[in-house]
């Protein structure tokens, strides 16, 4: 866990885990196990000694198919603070994604406009809608195959959900593992293959610059790639330069 002297916490979310409970019954699965206020979007559990209740507030969630970092503040004023910052985009996020295909040329700039739909409690996005939604993609490494594998680094400069699942799949790229935007025939085909049936998409690192009690400051998140990653591309390092 990484944290600042302002209460500012980021953590790494394992893959198959869930950012917060939806229900009671989601608590055991949950990246921690403490009861989870929906409307106040804060975790709340009794310290050792008693007294008042602790909090943390989650400042943004990962689908619970994806890994890496998770955001967090120990008050309810940073927090407020904190989101009302994040909705002008001035934070920067990193994630991996290894997908199905190579990206040609290997750095783009993927702008689409998206449409995110809310259906019996489940999130289902678009590219037929007005939300503007960018990421830029650098592949790389790319492992020969048919198709051929590809690890990508994405940088959304938007947050919309399921945006990075939406774009790669649109553009024939589909992100291993995806159940939902995903190419299910090579899905099935990868996970007899490697053993692995998880959604390969990871959120590597966080960074931004924010204003707290009138003063400046920078805040920085890393989470590694998980092993499963270099394992799909053949036990090479997936920052190894491309041929």
């Amino acid at each position: 866990m990484t944290s600042d002297g302002n209460g500012l916490l980021a953590f790494a979310k394992p893959e198959g885990v869930l950012s917060h409970p939806n229900e009671s019954r989601d608590q055991a699965r949950s990246v921690l196990q403490a009861r989870y206020s929906l409307e106040g979007e804060f975790y709340e559990w009794v310290g050792e000694t008693g007294g008042q209740p602790l909090r943390i507030y989650l400042l943004n969630r990962l689908d619970s198919g994806t890994s890496g970092v998770i955001l967090a503040a120990s008050s309810e004023a940073l927090a407020r603070e904190m989101r009302a910052q994040f909705k002008r985009q001035c934070i920067q996020k990193i994630y991996y994604a290894l997908v199905f295909g190579a990206p040609v040329p290997p750095v783009q700039v993927w702008r689409d406009r998206l449409a995110v739909r809310k259906k019996a409690g489940k999130v289902r996005t678009e590219t037929a809608g007005n939300i503007p939604a960018e990421a830029k993609i650098r592949a790389i490494r790319i492992q020969p195959g048919n198709p051929p594998l590809s690890l990508i680094r994405l940088e959304p400069r938007t947050g919309r959900s399921h945006q990075l699942r939406v774009q790669c799949a649109e553009r024939h790229l589909p992100i291993v593992g995806d159940a939902t935007y995903g190419d299910f025939r090579l899905n099935r085909e990868f996970a007899k293959a490697s053993g692995n049936k998880r959604l390969f998409l990871h959120s590597s690192e966080t960074h931004f610059d924010y204003t707290w009690a009138g003063r400046s400051w920078r805040f920085a998140a890393h989470a590694e790639l998980p092993k499963a990653f270099t394992d799909a591309l053949g036990g090479r390092s997936p920052r190894a330069p491309m041929k």
